[in-house]
């Protein structure tokens, strides 16, 4: 298996875990109007982006890659917000989890961006 290979196999393993993460640091929240609408719209960003990674992968052109990816930036930096959000307003109690999650959303938004940027420079 080649390098890029290797790659793409484990970013889809971490986009995977990270909406499974995300999904059971949703089911901690103290549960309120606003958690509600805040676990809906995390829930579907931290999926999305993995979902629209594995179809970036499966681009059958460099602007259709471009345009997927841009979507997966895009959902992580969503992802990034909301978590944001949750962490500024205390709504859960599992503080070492969010802090795991920010940063994860953090260094998946980084890595998209500069597959997004290599891809429109190239």
């Amino acid at each position: 298996m080649s390098e890029k290979s290797v790659f793409i196999e484990q970013m889809k393993s971490r986009t995977k875990k990270f909406a499974v993460d995300v999904i059971f640091l949703c089911d901690t929240l103290k549960k309120n109007k606003a958690s509600s609408v805040i676990t809906y719209q995390l829930v579907k960003s931290a999926t999305s982006t993995g979902a629209n990674y594995r179809a970036a992968c499966r681009a059958r052109s460099k602007k259709e890659f471009f345009s997927k990816i841009c979507i997966v930036e895009e959902e992580a930096d969503e992802s990034e917000y909301w978590l944001e959000i949750i962490k500024d307003t205390n709504m859960t109690a599992s503080i070492a989890e969010l802090n795991v999650l920010l940063k994860e959303a953090n260094e998946i938004s980084r890595i998209i961006t500069k597959a997004k940027d290599t891809t429109y420079n190239s």
